[in-house]
């Protein structure tokens, strides 16, 4: 019998009731649905402080020297999760500054002078990759520039991005009355995770 796979949500707003929250719910109640396991995370708990220069930070064994729990974060959630969902508020165009700052302190651990680096690398590779966006315009150009970031970090990491999910509202909870129904499609999207066809064609070249 195979394992039920594994996925990570994780939650770049600071609201622990807000739009991006009551998305990432949905995510995980498709994915519950459908027999995923499912561990749901607030990037807010875990992260205290942005990258440092890891070359004057390190720990003498190699480790980071923040003192908050990223390390568990990234080693006990995100490094074993078959998938991950990064469900995030669209500020100023961008991710918020807790989601980017997830994916720069990654760099700890994924850099050459951390002594595990290789099997870092290995393990943050090959994963289902998913985005859940909130934003309270409606303005389609909005998330352009976050799809891009997400779409190019799956193709460094050789993982698989494959599917986007945008919902509207500005007061908490407002997102489940956006007509376009995005807390339907965030709970398709955690259901389907790991049954969605993924292509990426590219022109063949003979020289």
């Amino acid at each position: 019998m195979n394992k039920p796979s594994k996925l990570l949500i994780l939650v770049g707003s600071p609201r622990r009731t807000g739009n991006s929250a009551t998305l990432a719910e949905a995510v995980q109640r498709g994915a519950e649905a459908a027999g995923t396991k499912v561990s749901l995370r607030f990037i807010d708990d875990f992260i205290a402080s942005f990258l440092r220069d890891c070359r004057t930070c390190r720990l003498p064994n190699g480790d980071c020297a923040i003192a908050d729990p990223f390390r568990t974060l990234f080693f006990d959630d995100f490094l074993p999760a078959d998938g991950v969902i990064f469900c995030s508020p669209i500020y100023w165009y961008g991710l918020s500054a807790q989601t980017k700052a997830f994916f720069d302190r990654t760099f700890c651990y994924y850099a050459a002078s951390y002594p595990d680096c290789d099997r870092v690398l290995n393990r943050m590779s090959h994963k289902r990759i998913g985005l859940v966006l909130a934003s309270e315009e409606t303005y389609p150009g909005a998330a352009l520039g976050i799809i891009h970031q997400i779409q190019e970090f799956s193709r460094y990491t050789h993982s698989d991005f494959v599917g986007v999910v945008r919902g509207v509202g500005n007061r908490r909870g407002e997102v489940m009355h956006d007509p376009s129904s995005p807390s339907l499609a965030a709970e398709q999207l955690g259901r389907t995770l790991f049954d969605r066809k993924y292509s990426d064609y590219q022109f063949v070249i003979s020289l």
